[in-house]
């Protein structure tokens, strides 16, 4: 009987402005993903202290990796064989700013991240490379108009360019689909791929996330 095959998750991270991903080349041994709220406590006349829950927190990422110098049996495919290539690609995301989708395949580990940080070094003689790879999970902002009198009553919340509505691609969606669902328009898709950077419009995949501008911007 054949021995059972073991697939190894994948960690990726996706630059989706580039619409390009580095998977890393060995499959870290563990990850641990926080979620949580702000919870405030104050102290009330006669109650004691109440927890108010507040805002999600943005959580901070931490995965050790190894970037191997040698091919090794636990490689991903078609892993390359340069350890300082990944740290260099790993420095250029942390100093450009650049905005991640930090995704584990086969679970619903999606998420929007920078690089904080990197710490690398070598330990064995073998020329691999050891990292501890440090994320903080992103949050798109929003800018506030107010009135020019400062009537706070008057403020609206709105978009800035940075802040583009955006559509996380899900298993059966097509650009066509999305342009209908977004502007009553299937036939924009050709324009959105353009404004998305994707070469071929008629391939997306799941976990993609597509930029939906205003439709005077396509």
């Amino acid at each position: 009987m054949p021995k059972d095959v073991i697939k190894l998750k994948k960690i990726i991270f996706k630059d989706t402005e580039k619409n390009a991903e580095l998977v890393l080349p060995v499959t870290p041994p563990s990850f641990e993903v926080p979620h949580g709220i702000n919870i405030e406590t104050i102290n009330i006349h006669t109650l004691g202290d109440v927890a108010l829950p507040g805002y999600g927190t943005l959580a901070t990422l931490k995965i050790d990796c190894m970037f191997p110098a040698k091919k090794y049996p636990f490689n991903q495919p078609n892993t390359e064989l340069a350890p300082y290539a990944y740290v260099k690609k790993f420095e250029d995301w942390s100093d450009n700013h650049t905005i991640l989708r930090f995704i584990v395949s086969d679970t619903t580990v999606n998420i929007p991240v920078l690089i904080k940080e990197i710490m690398y070094g070598e330990k064995d003689g073998t020329g691999d490379v050891y990292a501890t790879i440090t994320m903080r999970e992103y949050r798109q902002l929003s800018a506030v108009q107010v009135s020019k009198t400062g009537n706070v009553a008057r403020t609206a919340e709105v978009k800035t360019a940075t802040t583009a509505q955006t559509h996380i691609v899900k298993s059966g969606d097509t650009l066509s689909a999305i342009c209908r669902k977004y502007y009553g328009d299937a036939s924009l898709y050709p324009k959105l791929a353009a404004f998305n950077n994707i070469k071929n419009p008629n391939l997306i995949y799941v976990g993609d996330v597509i930029k939906i501008p205003d439709r005077s911007l396509l």
